[in-house]
Order: C-alpha cells, then sequence, then structure tokens
C-alpha cells in the first residue's frame, strides 16, 4: 500500500506544470526548515537537515536557494504571510473594529497551534536573519494599520493618528509575543490559550482603544405615546 501511494504522489507531481512543481519544490523546503528551525533553531539547521527533512536532493536546494542564509532570511516572511492568511479567513467579512481585532487576538494564537514553531522562528530570527525579521514586522504592521485607519474611518476609533497606529500595532505586536512565551508554551509545548487572556484583551479594546457603545451616536427613536 506505501508503494502504491509513493506512485500516485509521483504520478500526480508529473502532471504538474513546471512552475508548480517548482513551487511544490520550493515549499516542500520552507515546510522542511519550518520544522527543523522550529527543533533545532537557526544555528543548528543546515541544509542537509533541512533537505532529508524536505526529501530533496541537496542539489536540489540550490536550484531554489542561492545559500542556507538566503533561505532562512525568507523563511519567517513566509510564515508571516501564511499567518495573516489564517487569520483573514477568521476575520474577512467582519467590518473593522473591536469585535474584528479581538477574533484575530484569537485566530493568532489558534494559529501557533497550528504552527507551534513560529515563536521560537521568530524570537531568534532578529539575531541569525535579520533581514527577513525586518521585512516580517513590515508585513505584519502595514495591514494591522491599514485596518486601524478603516476602523477610524468607520468612526469606531477616535483621536489617534497614522503615526500613532503604527505605534500601536508595534506594541500589539509585542504583546502577542510576550502572551505566547507565558501562555501558548507552557512547559515548552504549544498549548491553547487560557480564556482570561482573550477576555483581558478584549476589555482592554473595548475600554480603551476602540469607542464604547455609550459614546457612539445614538440612534434617533421616535416617541411613542
Amino acid at each position: 500500500m506505501a508503494r502504491a501511494g509513493t506512485a500516485r504522489a509521483a504520478g500526480a507531481m508529473t502532471k504538474l506544470s513546471r512552475a508548480e512543481r517548482n513551487a511544490a519544490t520550493r515549499r516542500k523546503l520552507f515546510d522542511a526548515a519550518t520544522k527543523v528551525v522550529g527543533k533545532y533553531g537557526y544555528a543548528d539547521a543546515s541544509i542537509s537537515r533541512i533537505t532529508e527533512r524536505a526529501g530533496v536532493a541537496q542539489g536540489t536546494f540550490y536550484n531554489y536557494f542561492g545559500s542556507r542564509q538566503e533561505l532562512l532570511d525568507q523563511l519567517l516572511p513566509t510564515i508571516g504571510l501564511d499567518m495573516l492568511k489564517f487569520i483573514r479567513a477568521r476575520t474577512g467579512a467582519m467590518r473593522p473594529g473591536a469585535t474584528r481585532e479581538v477574533s484575530g487576538f484569537r485566530a493568532f494564537f489558534d494559529f501557533l497551534l497550528e504552527v507551534p514553531e513560529f515563536q521560537r522562528i521568530l524570537n531568534e530570527a532578529e539575531v541569525f536573519a535579520p533581514a527577513g525579521y525586518q521585512k516580517h514586522l513590515d508585513n505584519i504592521a502595514k495591514p494591522f494599520v491599514r485596518l486601524l485607519r478603516q476602523a477610524r474611518e468607520a468612526g469606531e476609533i477616535v483621536d489617534y493618528s497614522d503615526e500613532e497606529f503604527e505605534a500601536l500595532v508595534h506594541m500589539f505586536m509585542g504583546a502577542r509575543g510576550y502572551l505566547s512565551l507565558r501562555y501558548a508554551y507552557p512547559g515548552g509545548v504549544a498549548s491553547k490559550v487560557p480564556g482570561h487572556v482573550v477576555t483581558a484583551y478584549e476589555k482592554l479594546m473595548t475600554r480603551g482603544l476602540f469607542r464604547p457603545d455609550s459614546k457612539r451616536k445614538p440612534t434617533t427613536r421616535k416617541r411613542t405615546t
């Protein structure tokens, strides 16, 4: 049965276009690097370990990356974009505001359950892959600021400038990182975050950044007799 499954997988690959096969192999290398860096760290994430995990020859690696460092610099931004897609799948239909932000907060921690290696990759990137680290911050911050602007336009946020939004976004990003270390990895294993972490964040958003219901423009009601 195993041989039959392997044969079917090989047959499926041959039916793909060259571009699709290249994209699939490149993705396999990224996925393998995620597991290897998550387990051994950047320093011990050798090309041999990555290619062995991906199931490709070491020579194949250089068809896609000029060096080990090139892959490592692209690793965190790639995972970060995957994270954004994951969060958008949960929040895409929601209007900008506190509810959407809290749902995105929950989705972030759900993503850690799907990709538990993310936190170690993020934490070590500033030293071992600084270019990738900065790119990741930009990739996350820009759409985050854009959402806050949309919330301001909708009247959900007042009295904040674009520059202040950028500062807030980095505060939120830092908070998620520290909350992950404190609550998402008890005993070093990715786990579901306790409910009080989410409710604390929700109160902070609804009573701090976003306008509470009592301060929104009241709806005009007809007087009844």
